[in-house]
């Protein structure tokens, strides 16, 4: 089993992660799909990472479909409720964690256009897009612990990664100054070698 894709993606992130606590052995392959000599599009139709490459040549795309995967092929240290309600809160969060995301990959690429050719009111959609998902997500954990309450899932894996990429792409957003609960879970997070050990780096 082979993960593909690079080193500051939120979504790969989301996945090393998860191989990460649930303890699954996985080669990982460093590519990204901006990169002229990219072999991305060969493995993914979609062109994008993360891509998960199984020992029977099945090739899985998406994060969210692969950390499902990976949630259900081992059964130690489960992620995901069984289907139900809770199951359909934790895939919420998710929703919420990869739209922050989107709209930060969407910034981020559209400034690296020449000047002349961005849009200043798509970045800016874009980036009410992030703040009011940040702040939901805030509004969301409130006090608790943990997304779910108290007991980690997926969810804070999620939010764990797309806070991390703020971070890493947009400190000027200062999302720890604004949410201090928020700052509090990123750092209890980071306490966890799958969070500290695949931090972006670029």
């Amino acid at each position: 089993m082979k993960l593909i894709g690079s080193l500051t993606s939120p979504f790969v992130r989301k996945v090393r992660v998860v191989l990460a606590e649930k303890k699954i052995e996985c080669g990982f392959e460093i590519d990204s799909p901006w990169t002229p000599e990219t072999n991305v599009p060969n493995i993914n139709p979609l062109g994008k990472i993360p891509v998960l490459a199984l020992d029977d040549d099945t090739v899985l795309f998406d994060s969210r479909v692969i950390s499902e995967y990976l949630d259900n092929v081992a059964p130690n240290n489960k992620l995901m409720p069984t289907p139900n309600r809770e199951r359909t809160e934790v895939k919420r969060w998710e929703a919420l964690a990869d739209g922050v995301n989107e709209a930060a990959g969407l910034v981020f690429l559209e400034r690296k256009r020449p000047e002349a050719q961005q849009s200043a009111d798509w970045i800016a959609r874009q980036e009410d897009k992030i703040l009011r998902g940040v702040e939901c997500m805030a509004d969301q954990l409130g006090e608790s612990p943990w997304c779910m309450g108290t007991h980690f899932t997926l969810a804070d894996i999620c939010v764990g990664c797309a806070l991390g990429y703020l971070s890493f792409r947009f400190p000027e957003i200062d999302w720890r100054a604004r949410h201090p609960n928020l700052a509090r879970l990123y750092d209890k997070l980071m306490q966890r070698p799958a969070f500290a050990e695949t931090a972006p780096k670029g």
